[in-house]
């Protein structure tokens, strides 16, 4: 059994001391402030047939109409070894359990401090219920269906407990279906680098991506996705070819489980504003177990990198040198720096001859910039514990795994270990491919990124990069891989530049195609020098999927602002009421400025004093976007700039 989900499940065994019972055969369960309810319940459905169903709702508007839970099992090979040869096979391995009992317990209220995140205090309030069911034949089997209501979503899981006779199960398929409002509308990707289509939820023929936001027709949003997938397969939505407005669960592959086994939680999130559903998404990392690595705080350290793209000696040392002038902690060599990279036959402990790697780690070291390094999936497979520790006595600070396999439950549980060995090596780490997260950075914080995303490396138009915030960029953390000087770009540069802050990344990577010779002095690259990519708090101020987003993050004292439109444009009012009411802040401003500003990359500076009292007025121009800086200044500094009053940015 996995650990680390051992670990968890026993301290939900001693806090089940305080829990009461309830002998009724429906769990009713509201988040603390009413707002969000959820009901799961049983009912006949044929003779001698019992179907569990739930429901929920959002102040009292139906979010999830009655839908379908649980899961299909095929246990026959196990229960036959095992010397259950009787056992009566039902149609579904649910139809014949029977609700036991109902228990509910204490509201539970705490925050915590993550070791880094979009802010520096989270809270974990909800109100728990477990419905407990059985089978009566003899078979000994029980499940546990356990539900947790947040004022931010609904969440529960599948967790069996410990089988008598230590019967296999295998778990062959998810039952759970989401019935939602007629007219509901998603926002759709059938691979994790997808681009999106806005479809009613009955056209989604083909299995599509989580979080997957929905539009209900009452004017709420919700968002379905799940957390702690650990040791477990990849599930995606799909509608049903035989109930109209519901999406069914589809798992990538079988789950060969020991009891006692808890399943990923799903989770319903829903609020009446989409920027809602990403300001709210703390909900994944208080469902997953805390940090185990006990000296992360050591040697974990979020930060930009840049690419070295000529994977030479004296392009490294050019690049080492780039970065240490622009305040960047990091650079990577991407692949070819062992050959072959894509193949089993590679060998990622021998470095391609034009490439000096102690000469190029030593100098990083020298000029405080880390190395990372990609490894392809062939040789992680091949040779990763005895790659690591080796990379870790070169000096190599992080991995970046490239061509992975993740969807069955084989490669999902052998990607999270793979990062349980990178821990143990001190080794940080970037997911790139279709993995996309679902809280697990939050116990192996060495985990720093993951790419999942249809980020700029395909060059997405502005429509795309405005949606990405709504759907992907609630799961978590996202690797885009700004391309700042790139010609393909199909956005201004003031809208890459906001991009990197609305796109959350610990690890965040700019200058990606990009080489120090290509910038030319260009003003606005301080805002790179200066760009954080961990906060102490955010906030999502305005945004609709595929037409705007406005956020604000901090950092200590100062304040980052980051306004993107889609390819149309948009006029967007920004109420500074989140600046510190009793100061005065230096606004370092980023607008396209047109041909008016004579650099290739026509991003312009202003620096202008504002607080908290004032609206900052941008004319974002199609395809664009505005970052702004926030700093306190004192009266005397103060003295060197001129106030903002009010005109259009």
């Amino acid at each position: 059994m996995n650990i680390k989900k051992t670990g968890f499940l026993l301290g939900a065994f001693a806090y089940a001391a305080v829990l009461f019972a309830d002998n009724t055969r429906e769990l009713k369960l509201s988040s603390p402030d009413g707002v969000q309810q959820v009901g799961f319940y049983q009912r006949q459905t044929a003779p001698a047939v019992n179907g569990l169903f739930y429901r929920v709702s959002f102040k009292g508007q139906p979010v999830i109409e009655e839908s379908r839970a649980g899961l299909e099992l095929d246990n026959r090979i196990w229960e036959m070894a095992l010397g259950q040869r009787k056992l009566i096979q039902p149609a579904c391995w649910m139809d014949n359990l029977e609700v036991d009992s109902v228990t509910y317990a204490p509201t539970v209220d705490n925050t915590w401090k993550p070791l880094y995140g979009e802010r520096s205090k989270v809270r974990d309030r909800y109100n728990a219920a477990t419905l407990h069911l059985s089978k009566k034949d003899g078979s000994f089997y029980r499940l546990d269906i356990e539900v947790r209501a947040y004022d931010e979503g609904i969440a529960f899981r599948y967790f069996f407990p410990e089988h008598p006779r230590a019967t296999f199960h295998k778990v062959v398929g998810d039952l759970t279906e989401y019935t939602l409002p007629a007219g509901t509308k998603a926002w759709s990707e059938q691979w994790a680098q997808a681009f999106f289509e806005h479809l009613d939820v009955n056209e989604l023929k083909r299995p599509v991506e989580r979080a997957l936001t929905l539009e209900l027709p009452g004017g709420l949003w919700t968002a379905l996705l799940d957390a702690d997938v650990d040791d477990w397969c990849l599930t995606k939505y799909q509608a049903s070819a035989e109930k109209k407005n519901t999406l069914t669960s589809v798992m990538y592959s079988p789950v060969d489980v020991v009891t006692y086994y808890a399943t990923p939680w799903k989770v319903i999130m829903t609020a009446e504003k989409p920027g809602e559903l990403l300001e709210h998404n703390d909900i994944i990392q208080n469902l997953n177990p805390p940090c185990e690595i006990a000296d992360a705080a050591e040697w974990v350290r979020p930060g930009t990198i840049m690419r070295e793209t000529t994977i030479s000696t004296e392009g490294a040392i050019a690049t080492i040198d780039f970065c240490a002038e622009h305040n960047i902690p990091y650079m990577l060599f991407d692949w070819l720096w062992y050959l072959p990279c894509t193949s089993h036959d590679g060998d990622a402990t021998k470095v391609v001859d034009k490439l000096d790697m102690p000469r190029v780690v030593a100098y990083g070291k020298e000029k405080g910039v880390g190395i990372w390094v990609y490894v392809n999936q062939h040789a992680l497979m091949k040779q990763a514990r005895e790659l690591f520790p080796i990379l870790r006595e070169w000096g190599i600070v992080g991995v970046k795994s490239g061509f992975v396999q993740y969807a069955s439950h084989r490669w999902a549980t052998w990607l999270h270990d793979l990062v349980r060995l990178a821990a143990e090596n001190h080794l940080m780490m970037n997911i790139h491919d279709e993995y996309r997260p679902s809280g697990f950075s939050r116990t192996y914080p060495n985990l720093l990124t993951q790419e999942g995303i249809c980020g700029n490396e395909e060059f997405p138009d502005a429509t795309h990069n405005v949606t990405l915030p709504f759907t992907r960029m609630i799961n978590g953390a996202a690797d885009y891989t700004i391309c700042y000087f790139d010609k393909r770009l199909k956005t201004t540069h003031a809208h890459q530049l906001a991009a990197s802050l609305v796109f959350y990344s610990p690890l965040q990577t700019i200058f990606w195609y990009d080489k120090p010779s290509f910038y030319h002095g260009e003003p606005e690259v301080e805002w790179f020098e200066n760009l954080q990519t961990v906060f102490d708090d955010t906030k999502v101020l305005d945004g609709t999927p595929g037409k705007n987003i406005t956020m604000a993050r901090r950092k200590g004292q100062e304040w980052f602002l980051a306004a993107m439109t889609n390819n149309d444009g948009s006029k967007e009012n920004v109420q500074l009421s989140f600046l510190d009411k009793d100061k005065t802040y230096l606004a370092y401003i980023y607008t396209d400025g047109g041909k008016e500003v004579k650099t290739r990359t026509q991003v312009k500076c202003s620096y202008l004093l504002v607080d908290a009292s004032r609206t900052m007025k941008f004319d974002l121009k199609p395809s664009g976007g505005a970052a702004v800086r926030f700093v306190p200044v004192s009266k005397d500094e103060a003295k060197k700039y001129r106030k903002y009053r009010g005109e259009v940015l």
